[in-house]
């Protein structure tokens, strides 16, 4: 793919993205209010259960598929083998809770959770992990325009109905699912069609030779064999974090996890579209042997993609308890310190998901593997530690201690990952090492100096939206003077930016 349809399809996720900001704020202002703290923290908790068995049942095979896909895109018959393979785990993930509620487990997995509410978050997985497959399809095949129009028409969809809902008083646990279900049916029926037009046709991708279903077992089992333990122990500490927490912390914690987790989240939509474009063009260019194609993506995007991460999780973090407030309401305002430090998350959370397509591209799944174990081993006993309460030998932290252990561990494990990239493509770790430090630091600095700024204005102490949208203006003008000075810092070069002011004076130039 040239660089222009890079381009294009990356600014289509990103329009999607930004939409999707917009409405995912305007939600979950919604959502915790009609629910609260302790319906929001079952949602929350028991949909982390099972979004973490998925990829155990399906045996991190994902990236995989979505790597071999990119590289053989004209092979649909490594669609349709993945496709009956997911039906499998499916089941699997069934039969795994019917037999946890027969044995009578059920009350020991799912602590305070209904069974009603379990089987609801069983199929909210299934349909999710559904459309994550399918969207992975679309843009292997450069569909992603198409894909991401689509689901900003179906996320304004998702609005109104929330809308709705909330103000007949209907928002509760039961129906919110139900929501969710429609919406992903709605989105899955979409990128069948997407997809069918590029010429896919799914009816005719179950018939398969015995010689070729065993092929595409043995290949997928040598790629993915090496995730499996990893996988698997990823899959028992992260439930454990979440059980830990709620068993120690409640589901009142729990809400205040989830809370600040989605505005991580929401802070990481603007870099999260890139980054299945750019496995895509990791994938393609270690097929070719193009290791230094490899190295300029990696230079010219990494750094520019954490620096927009940072510009919108530092001032997340500063401004913990005014978006707090404004997100959950007044009962949630205990969670401003969670809020404060997993806004912090997302920004090496790009590091990690573009160092990540890397290692799968370059098929180097063992060493990926290694350094994941020794982050999972080290993180249990911390977490019990941070969460625990002090009759039994634990800080009793709460939510703000699995934030802690969220954000400190993936520091860790995202550099040392991405020392082992910069040896491999030949780049110095030092470079973006202090690349991190300095720009993490420089944006802390310039969001607090912007806050300071804006409580001298007297309009900001009446309304809170207005208080933080002053801020955020403030914040912003000061990080465009600071990326004038020193562009590097953001991974721009002076370049860069004398190209975008020219594009932007044809553009005005155009409009005038």
């Amino acid at each position: 793919m040239s660089t222009a349809s890079l381009k294009r399809r990356y600014f289509a996720k990103l329009l999607s993205n930004l939409v999707g900001v917009a409405i995912a704020l305007g939600m979950q202002a919604l959502i915790t209010r009609g629910l609260g703290p302790k319906a929001y923290g079952n949602f929350s908790f028991i949909t982390d259960f099972f979004s973490r068995l998925m990829p155990f049942f399906t045996l991190s095979t994902a990236m995989g598929f979505y790597t071999k896909l990119s590289q053989r895109q004209s092979e649909e018959r490594l669609v349709g083998f993945y496709f009956q393979f997911t039906i499998l785990a499916f089941m699997g993930l069934l039969l795994f809770v019917v037999g946890s509620e027969t044995t009578g487990l059920a009350d020991y997995f799912w602590v305070d959770q209904k069974m009603i509410i379990v089987y609801m978050a069983v199929l909210w997985a299934m349909l999710t992990w559904k459309t994550q497959i399918l969207g992975q399809v679309a843009d292997a095949y450069g569909l992603t325009v198409s894909t991401e129009l689509t689901k900003i028409a179906l996320k304004c969809l998702g609005l109104v109905i929330i809308v709705v809902l909330f103000f007949k008083k209907e928002l509760n646990l039961i129906n919110f699912f139900f929501y969710h279900f429609g919406m992903l049916l709605l989105l899955i029926v979409a990128l069948i069609w997407i997809i069918g037009r590029h010429g896919l046709s799914f009816s005719k991708l179950c018939h398969f030779k015995k010689e070729e279903f065993i092929g595409y077992t043995k290949e997928f089992y040598s790629y993915s064999q090496p995730l499996f333990i990893y996988t698997f122990l990823g899959m028992i500490i992260g439930i454990l974090d979440r059980w830990l927490l709620q068993k120690f912390g409640g589901s009142v914690q729990q809400g205040f996890f989830g809370l600040s987790y989605q505005i991580g989240a929401v802070c990481f939509l603007f870099t999260s579209a890139m980054t299945p474009l750019i496995t895509r063009e990791f994938s393609i260019a270690f097929a070719q042997n193009e290791l230094a194609q490899m190295a300029s993506l990696f230079r010219r995007y990494l750094p520019l993609l954490f620096s927009i991460a940072a510009y919108f999780g530092c001032f997340a973090s500063i401004h913990a308890s005014e978006i707090t407030y404004l997100l959950g309401g007044s009962k949630f305002s205990e969670a401003s310190a969670v809020v404060m430090i997993m806004a912090l998350y997302p920004i090496h959370q790009t590091y990690g998901q573009l160092n990540g397509s890397i290692y799968f591209a370059t098929g180097r799944t063992k060493l990926y593997r290694d350094v994941g174990l020794i982050s999972l081993i080290t993180g249990l006993p911390l977490v019990y530690v941070l969460v625990a309460p002090s009759s039994m030998m634990g800080l009793d932290a709460g939510a703000s201690g699995l934030a802690i252990k969220f954000v400190l561990l993936q520091f860790i494990t995202v550099n040392v990952r991405l020392f082992f990239n910069t040896k491999l493509l030949n780049v110095k770790f030092s470079k973006y090492f202090a690349h991190q430090l300095l720009c993490i630091s420089c944006l802390l600095a310039v969001a607090s100096l912007a806050k300071l700024m804006g409580s001298y204005l007297p309009v900001l102490s009446h309304n809170l939206i207005i208080s933080i949208i002053i801020s955020g203006t403030i914040y912003t003008v000061l990080t465009a003077f600071l990326i004038l000075l020193f562009p590097l810092l953001f991974g721009l070069r002076h370049n860069d930016i004398a190209n975008l002011a020219s594009t932007g004076i044809k553009i005005f130039r155009t409009n005038h």
